[in-house]
């Protein structure tokens, strides 16, 4: 069975050699502070700049992306282990043009699969990666031992925070968890909820300072996103705010940091050299 699944992978890896799919885990160090709407948005404005991008939420049980966007999946992604559903059968196409895969419930119940069925996930997942330029983990808020294991197999990490003193403890806690494990996986950092340019600015100086003395790593701001009542109304009304309103100032400033983003004139790890997110995801997701 081994001898197999490795010639499968060789296969799948000599397929995909000139596929390059970017995968970026988002995280926040404490709940509420618009995790999963960031993502969300971010990856419509993706698709709207011509990229094929798949969201896949990974908040199990208090995933909230089939609310934000006022559609529902039919199955998840616990489906497919407990009830042999095709992994591309979970695919649903949502508002924006975004492919999305729901986390459901009932993934605890991951330690009861067998090799057969995780080999067949890394068959049929890979594949999927093939399809998309952008893979997008909405992660759940917080961090533990399972969500650090998923995002030391990702390329790059988002980490939303606000300007509450709470929220930048908690996205440095998150962070520094994350830097003990590999100090080499980049972070991008995402002020939101501001009330002004300079206290986003002063947010992610002070993040910026800690992460640097402490850990002696630095981060990239990705961008910052104001108070904007465009964004309540949006939730209120099952849609995407960047689909309401693309005037909207939290609208008009998601465009340009998902442009800054997509030029990636930034200055990371040049040794972060790392094997395929297969590979990782075997090693740090599913070997026990």
């Amino acid at each position: 069975m081994e001898d197999q699944a490795e010639k499968l992978r060789e296969k799948l890896l000599q397929h995909h050699s000139n596929i390059q799919t970017k995968t970026i885990a988002v995280i926040s160090g404490k709940g509420g502070v618009g995790k999963s709407n960031v993502s969300l948005n971010f990856a419509i404005t993706l698709h709207k700049k011509g990229h094929k991008v798949l969201l896949f939420d990974m908040d199990i049980g208090m995933g909230n992306i089939d609310i934000l966007m006022g559609a529902s999946s039919i199955y998840s992604i616990a489906d497919f282990f407990i009830n042999d559903v095709p992994l591309k059968n979970m695919i649903t196409e949502i508002p924006g043009g975004i492919h999305y895969i729901s986390g459901g419930t009932g993934l605890s119940r991951l330690t009861k699969i067998t090799e057969e069925s995780i080999q067949a996930f890394f068959a049929q997942f890979f594949n999927l990666l093939g399809d998309y330029e952008y893979v997008i983990f909405d992660m759940d808020a917080g961090m533990n031992e399972s969500s650090l294991r998923f995002i030391l197999a990702v390329d790059e990490v988002i980490v939303i925070t606000t300007c509450e003193p709470t929220s930048i403890t908690d996205a440095y806690a998150a962070m520094k968890y994350i830097t003990l494990a590999n100090k080499m996986i980049p972070f991008f950092i995402i002020v939101n909820r501001v009330q002004t340019e300079k206290e986003g600015m002063d947010t992610y100086t002070r993040i910026s300072k800690v992460l640097n003395h402490f850990l002696e790593k630095n981060a990239v701001l990705l961008g910052i996103l104001p108070e904007d009542p465009i964004i309540p109304q949006a939730v209120n009304r099952q849609i995407p705010f960047i689909k309401l309103n693309e005037n909207a100032p939290a609208s008009k400033a998601l465009f340009s940091m998902v442009e800054k983003y997509c030029l990636q004139n930034f200055e990371l790890p040049t040794n972060f050299k790392k094997p395929h997110f297969i590979t990782r995801l075997k090693r740090f997701l599913f070997e026990r």
